[in-house]
């Protein structure tokens, strides 16, 4: 009995467990008005996003959700010197990424959804005003656990290269030099025009015999 009641637990706890697991859309900072957001008026960041960050579980597959504005950026590196200079002049394109919905007005609200697609340590910061918004709060690192792993919508092969169909190699030029298939051509075309005019003249010429007969 006491066997049969520790294989119920034990089921249960596995149920448990993996029933807990699944895709989760985080808001950065909190629910509004936290967000993700940069006090001018304080210089500093408009909540600890380090502290919120180590309050979750994040898995791939899941997303963090930016709600801002224009006056940040939303920079998202796997590279802890880019994330510790508060910059992304330096960092490599595969290793650094920039998000913006390509608004330019200043103080537009955004809404960015960046998807986590990379097992171990992500890093985020907005690097506006020359990196001072980052220096000032704006910026936290998160650990990504493997989970359910990626969903099949992120996890998509890339589309084959395109390679055009070889093409068809030309017809041999009709030419009278070069060689080859061309010049056959050439020499029989020539050839049998000489022989036409050949049987021309001969023609022309018993003729003229047969009207030196009549007269």
């Amino acid at each position: 009995m006491a066997a049969i009641m520790a294989a119920v637990i034990y089921i249960t706890a596995v149920i448990g467990v993996t029933s807990a697991v699944t895709y989760t859309n985080h808001t950065v900072g909190g629910p509004p008005p936290s967000g993700w957001y940069f006090n001018s008026s304080s210089n500093i960041s408009s909540t600890n996003y380090s502290s919120w960050a180590a309050s979750q579980t994040f898995n791939l597959g899941d997303y963090l959700i930016f709600n801002t504005n224009t006056n940040q950026t939303v920079i998202q590196t796997y590279n802890s010197n880019t994330y510790n200079n508060c910059t992304s002049d330096d960092s490599s394109d595969n290793n650094t990424l920039v998000f913006n919905s390509g608004a330019t007005k200043f103080g537009q609200p955004l809404t960015i959804s960046v998807p986590l697609t990379k097992v171990g340590p992500n890093y985020f910061f907005s690097d506006a005003e020359d990196g001072v918004q980052c220096q000032r709060g704006m910026r936290f690192d998160i650990k990504v656990g493997q989970g359910l792993g990626l969903p099949p919508s992120l996890n998509q092969p890339p589309p084959p290269l395109y390679s055009a169909p070889p093409m068809a190699e030309p017809p041999p030029a009709f030419q009278g030099s070069g060689g080859g298939q061309g010049e056959s051509m050439y020499n029989g075309v020539e050839g049998l025009t000489d022989g036409i005019f050949g049987v021309a003249v001969i023609w022309a010429g018993l003729i003229v015999l047969g009207l030196g007969f009549v007269f």
